[in-house]
């Protein structure tokens, strides 16, 4: 019999690594090829994992919560002919190198020790709601690292993820006496020197706990409810956000959607949103100001290539998810309604891929779709601008003729930009959004789709 090593694989340019939370098979199960052998979620999305070959799963490596890197085998699987396990990925002697001087002192005299460790950690921090590396808790557990001081550690890995740098820090800064602001019991503390005066409530101070009634009912938030709330907050502690806000008349459009859309439904097989049409003149205007697609990092800004337009999308559960059309500027019409229609369909039925959410540019969200007229939607990091429609309204307007101004029917929505006012300018961010109203107003109602 040969044995096959399932490995993680690897779901999008910016994804390291994945969190296991459920197996859909045990040991003993037999798996057909491209079963589902378990399920793991990123800090992207919730995906399953296949198999690419038939057999018997025989060894999981891993358990649920636990965090596994890209390539690291995660499942052993016997199958017919003959073969032998490859080793499994470990540790390397590079990524301990740095451990502080006890911790390698360990790992250097009894590599048992390391193992020893691991497990131990793994029994220590098995009641922490955080997620850690097995080298974090390995320097964790080498160092005498309590769970309450490793929560209290502020990491600067995705979603606030505590690093190998970041708990080396913290072992350093307590080597040499530094505040490493860890929780201390009141009832412990010698008050050594005269109490303080009261100072002002800084950023990192913890919110006034909420107390719930006994008729108030309590709600788990759900991993992906987290995840958004940790990037919302995130973007605005990023990002000096400033919005300008511009009307539209779109009657055009309506009236050339109504006359088409039939037609395009029988000749494309896809049903005509008005959703593609606002893309389609997006990303002309990113053609027109490409500073408007850009990142920041650190003091430099990084100008992008690819107009890769990200659409909030809704999701069964209530959230929403922004999966990315890539290089739209490319894309005609017709191009632009399929990919619209199946990113949106499959995130409808949770079935969108980690690479149909990696390397958006720029953020459309429709917040007309729940009624509202105009919204202030917050950036989608590391980008540097988001667009908002607002519902599209019949409402009166002048109109200017050369006989004079009279009063009539129009079809109208407002556009609401939210941008980086670190790097986008007011002048910049009002162009960019005159400009997507100037498409939308122009649009040929004798256009061939």
């Amino acid at each position: 019999m040969a044995k096959f090593e399932l490995k993680l694989p690897k779901m999008g340019e910016s994804v390291a690594e994945a969190t296991i939370t459920a197996w859909l098979k045990e040991v003993g199960d037999t798996i057909e090829m491209d079963d589902a052998v378990l399920e793991i979620a990123t800090d992207k999305v919730d995906s399953e994992v296949p198999c690419e070959v038939e057999g018997v799963l025989v060894e999981k490596l891993f358990e649920v919560d636990d965090v596994v890197k890209v390539g690291q085998t995660i499942a052993i699987i016997e199958t017919e002919g003959e073969g032998t396990v490859e080793s499994v990925p470990q540790e390397t002697k590079e990524e301990v190198a740095a451990i502080p001087e006890v911790a390698a002192q360990v790992i250097e005299n009894d590599m048992a020790a390391v193992t020893e460790a691991v497990s131990t950690a793994k029994a220590d921090f098995s009641e922490s709601s955080k997620f850690y590396s097995p080298l974090v808790k390995n320097i964790a557990a080498a160092e005498g690292v309590s769970v309450a001081e490793l929560e209290n550690i502020s990491g600067t890995g995705k979603d606030g993820r505590v690093t190998k740098n970041d708990i080396l820090q913290f072992v350093e800064d307590r080597k040499e006496g530094k505040d490493i602001k860890t929780p201390v019991a009141p009832a412990v503390t010698e008050q050594k020197t005269a109490p303080k005066a009261p100072t002002k409530k800084t950023e990192t101070s913890k919110a006034a706990p909420v107390v719930a009634s006994g008729d108030d009912e309590i709600i788990e938030m759900t991993r992906m409810g987290k995840l958004i709330a940790h990037h919302m907050v995130e973007s605005v502690q990023t990002s000096a956000h400033v919005q300008s806000f511009i009307e539209a008349d779109v009657t055009n459009i309506w009236n050339w959607r109504k006359k088409v859309k039939g037609e395009f439904m029988k000749r494309e097989g896809e049903n005509l949103t008005f959703t593609p049409i606002f893309m389609e003149a997006v990303a002309k205007s990113i053609r027109d100001f490409p500073m408007i697609n850009i990142s920041v990092s650190g003091d430099t800004i990084i100008k992008k290539k690819n107009i890769n337009l990200g659409m909030a999308a809704a999701l069964p559960d209530g959230n929403l998810i922004v999966p990315v059309i890539k290089n739209a500027d490319q894309l005609n019409l017709v191009g632009m309604t399929k990919a619209v229609n199946d990113l949106a369909n499959r995130a409808r039925n949770n079935n969108l891929k980690p690479d149909d959410i990696q390397g958006g540019t720029y953020t459309v969200t429709n917040v007309g779709t729940f009624g509202s007229i105009m919204g202030t939607p917050i950036i989608n990091q590391p980008q540097v601008a988001i667009l908002a429609l607002g519902a599209i309204r019949k409402v009166p307007a002048v109109i200017e003729t050369p006989d004079g101004d009279f009063i009539g029917i129009r079809y109208k929505m407002f556009l609401s930009h939210s941008y980086d006012h670190r790097v986008v300018n007011g002048a910049l961010g009002g162009q960019f959004v005159q400009r997507v109203k100037d498409y939308l107003e122009a649009f040929d109602v004798n256009r061939e789709f």
